[in-house]
C-alpha cells in the first residue's frame, strides 16, 4: 500500500485545488475568516507562523494576509509546493519548505518563537503512526511562543462507516467527479483505514467518461485520544468545533 506522500505526488496533487473548490484566492479568503474566528491573529506571541501540511497553500496565503511573516509552508509533496510557489511569487512572507512534518519544527523553528502553528486538512492522519502524532504535539508545544496558538483539524474515524456510508462524495463538476471510498482492513484492526480515491473525467471531444483510482492508508484517530495526547504534551484546548463527516477542529494554547 502506497504512502500518503506517494498518493499525493502520483495521483491527488493535480486534483487537489479543484477538490477544495478550484479557486485558491477564494479558498485563502475563506480560510482567513476562519483563522480570525479561531483567534489566529498576530499579537504578543510574534508574527512567525508555521503551516504544517500546507498543500497548495491557501492557509499559508491566509496567514500572510493576516500579517504573519514569515509563514513557513511545510509539505513533502513537490507538486503541491510548486503550485504554492507559483501563487506566492508576490507574497514574500510565504516560504515554501519541503520537509517532513516529524522533523520540520525542530529543524526550522527556534523553541518558543512561533506565534502560530497550524496543521489542517486531516494532515495528522497521514503520519505513519500514532506515536508520530503524539510526538508532533510535543514539538508544537516546544515551538510555540508563550502566547502562541495552535490549530489542528482532523477526521475522527474511530467508528467505522458501513455499507454505502463508506462512499463519500467529494466534488462534482461538468467534466470531473470525485468520490472517496473507505475500507477498514482486518490486518490493521482499528489502527488504519484504506482510502480509495476515485476520479471520473469526461473527454470533452468525445463525451466519454474514464475513471482513474489510487489508494493509500491513513491513521484512524479518535477525538478523545487526540485531546488526551495534546494535554500530555502541554497544550490546552481553548475551542473545539465538529463538522459533518467527522471533521474536528481544536484550537490550543500552551498550558500555564
Amino acid at each position: 500500500m502506497t504512502t500518503a506522500v506517494d498518493h499525493y505526488d502520483r495521483f491527488l496533487a493535480e486534483h487537489y485545488t479543484w477538490m477544495l473548490g478550484g479557486d485558491l484566492a477564494a479558498l485563502a479568503a475563506s480560510q482567513r475568516a476562519h483563522l480570525i474566528e479561531w483567534g489566529v491573529v498576530p499579537g504578543p506571541a510574534g508574527p512567525a507562523a508555521v503551516d504544517l501540511g500546507c498543500g497548495p497553500g491557501h492557509t499559508s496565503l491566509a496567514l500572510a494576509g493576516l500579517g504573519f511573516d514569515p509563514v513557513l509552508a511545510v509539505d513533502l509533496s513537490r507538486p503541491l509546493l510548486d503550485e504554492l510557489a507559483a501563487h506566492a511569487d508576490t507574497v514574500p512572507a510565504v516560504r515554501p519548505v519541503r520537509a517532513d512534518l516529524r522533523t520540520a519544527l525542530g529543524d526550522l523553528v527556534r523553541p518558543g518563537s512561533a506565534g502560530v502553528v497550524v496543521c489542517l486538512g486531516d494532515t495528522l492522519t497521514h503520519l505513519p503512526t500514532r506515536g508520530d502524532v503524539a510526538a508532533l504535539f510535543g514539538e508544537v508545544a516546544v515551538a510555540l511562543a508563550p502566547d502562541g496558538v495552535a490549530v489542528f483539524a482532523y477526521r475522527d474515524l474511530e467508528v467505522p462507516l458501513t455499507g454505502t456510508d463508506r462512499f463519500l462524495p467529494v466534488r462534482s463538476t461538468e467534466d470531473r467527479i470525485m468520490t472517496c471510498f473507505l475500507e477498514y482492513p482486518d490486518d490493521f484492526d482499528d489502527y488504519t483505514v484504506v482510502v480509495h480515491d476515485l476520479i471520473h473525467r469526461r473527454d470533452r471531444a468525445t463525451g466519454n467518461w474514464a475513471m482513474s483510482a489510487h489508494s493509500y492508508r491513513k491513521l484512524r484517530l479518535s477525538h478523545a485520544w487526540v485531546v488526551e495526547q495534546l494535554r500530555l504534551s502541554g497544550l490546552r484546548v481553548t475551542r473545539e468545533r465538529s463538522e459533518p463527516g467527522g471533521m474536528r477542529t481544536v484550537v490550543l494554547r500552551r498550558a500555564v
